[in-house]
């Protein structure tokens, strides 16, 4: 059973994905926070497998809890619920180790796929949420602190032809099935080639290896 906090402060959002939630066999809902302090005291407490986090709340905001969910060492995955007011908060929520991206707006079968994901330590990143990350980030060169071009274009001389061509498509957001089925292998031969992928170029996740792939030139803004 995969154990969900929500963290957001409309209690209408909260009770409308909670019974979304319910309707899964796998997943149940353990507790709910209306702000990022009660959020993180709820991780500790309730030590939940996947924290639904909106970004803004009262006190403190859905990134610092991410932040202290993370520097804490708890087990919770955190599953940013985001609209794109605000595009900054995307890659503040990046950095501050969230596990994945979701819009608001996605279906109920979409949500319940993304909790799965996330609860198995893969990472999701909503196509639309890696558009806007390279659109307002990468692109405008402001993707945090960024490496030289050459030192990024160093670290993905590391990666074998194969290797590259599954950064590829981990950059145009495609999930480990998805990979597997267009190149026509495992799933389980997917993820080993993600694991690897991660660990040559020191990436912490897939939205670091998307930045990484947009940096270096491997892929261009604008094309899929």
């Amino acid at each position: 059973m995969i154990r969900v906090l929500l963290a957001d402060d409309d209690a209408l959002l909260r009770a409308g994905v909670a019974v979304v939630l319910g309707s899964a066999a796998d997943i149940t809902v353990v507790g709910e926070a209306a702000d990022g302090v009660r959020a993180v005291e709820l991780c500790r407490e309730l030590a939940p497998d996947v924290v639904l986090m909106d970004v803004r709340m009262p006190g403190i905001d859905g990134i610092e809890a991410t932040a202290r969910i993370v520097a804490a060492g708890l087990a919770a995955r955190v599953l940013v619920l985001t609209t794109f007011q605000n595009d900054d908060y995307v890659w503040r929520a990046l950095r501050a180790g969230a596990s994945g991206f979701l819009l608001k707006r996605a279906s109920p079968e979409r949500l319940i796929d993304a909790v799965r994901t996330v609860a198995s330590g893969d990472t999701l990143l909503d196509p639309s949420v890696t558009r806007s990350l390279v659109e307002h980030f990468v692109v405008r060169g402001t993707a945090g602190p960024a490496d030289p071009a050459s030192a990024d274009r160093a670290r993905l001389d590391r990666l074998t032809s194969r290797e590259v061509q599954v950064l590829r498509l981990i950059a145009e957001g495609l999930s480990n099935e998805q990979i597997a089925e267009l190149l026509v292998i495992a799933e389980s031969t997917a993820k080993t080639h993600v694991k690897r992928i991660l660990q040559k170029i020191d990436a912490r996740d897939r939205a670091q290896a998307v930045v990484l792939a947009y940096r270096a030139g491997l892929m261009n803004p604008g094309t899929r």
